[in-house]
């Protein structure tokens, strides 16, 4: 056999243990997954409260407006769902677009969520990635492969930015904020400031309202890395397109974006696809 058809075969072979081993690993990386899926429901009681007039109140009216038109008055409250996401990303402001399939759980009464994605970074080349959101810690860890960890992030740092996309994300469980981890403060008629409060940690973004009721934008002061290092930075979010699940009118698009000192980079847009609300499938 001649050296260039040995080194062909050489490299078949080293391709094709490289694709088993992976298919190996995304699946145990989904078996864990499911497994921390388990675990953020086990508390969960599925049976719940009616939401009543009586419980918007006390809130901005802003907040009150954009309850009434998401259809969660005289409805049950949520305390678990499921939700798909197709989406894009780009890891810097001139980089290559990145297409991203996502599944997301995620539980009100104690507030958490796991996002489990796959990252498709060229033909046949995925990143399996997890972000997490438990009993107050978050956590993110990335697989290039779902075989090599790149990435396994804890911290306070993460803990902040984990609870302020929590919050952020509440626009598609929107009775989560009637819970007394979140307390509200009116702006003006068209913004309310929420600040959320668990595990030992406090922080506060600014929602923004049209004068149907619907959320358009979410904007805090987040952590993010930079360049190896950790800063506060503005990261926003406006949300649109909405559609109804299980009767409740919900943002299904939207674009997230760090307003850094120099320019807006816009890393982030997604699709919501489905949604379940209350007991929903485990896949």
């Amino acid at each position: 056999m001649s050296l260039l058809k040995r080194a062909l075969l050489s490299l078949v072979v080293l391709v094709g243990v490289i694709v088993a081993s992976s298919i190996v690993a995304n699946t145990l990386f989904k078996r864990n997954v499911r497994a921390e899926v388990e675990q953020l429901f086990d508390k969960v009681d599925n049976k719940s409260e009616v939401v009543s007039e009586e419980d918007l109140t006390a809130l901005p009216a802003s907040v009150q407006r954009w309850l009434q038109y998401s259809g969660i008055v005289g409805r049950e409250k949520i305390v678990s769902g499921r939700l798909k996401q197709e989406a894009e990303m780009r890891m810097e402001a001139d980089g290559q677009w990145m297409t991203v399939e996502a599944e997301q759980y995620f539980t009100s009464e104690e507030p958490g969520f796991i996002w489990s994605a796959t990252i498709n970074a060229a033909p046949f080349v995925h990143i399996a990635g997890r972000d997490k959101y438990l009993n107050g810690k978050g956590s993110m860890l990335i697989k290039p492969m779902s075989l090599f960890t790149i990435a396994d992030s804890k911290g306070e740092e993460i803990d902040q930015g984990t609870l302020l996309r929590y919050l952020a994300e509440t626009v598609w469980f929107p009775s989560a904020v009637l819970n007394d981890y979140i307390r509200w403060k009116e702006i003006d008629e068209d913004n309310a400031k929420a600040t959320m409060t668990y595990g030992g940690i406090s922080t506060s973004g600014v929602f923004t309202f049209n004068q149907m009721g619907e959320v358009t934008n979410f904007e805090a002061e987040r952590y993010g890395e930079f360049d190896g290092e950790f800063s506060l930075e503005t990261w926003s979010i406006s949300v649109s397109d909405y559609k109804t699940f299980e009767g409740i009118k919900v943002p299904t698009k939207g674009k997230i974006t760090w307003k850094l000192d120099d320019g807006d980079f816009n890393w982030f847009n997604f699709e919501v696809r489905e949604i379940e609300y209350n007991n929903p499938a485990v896949y």
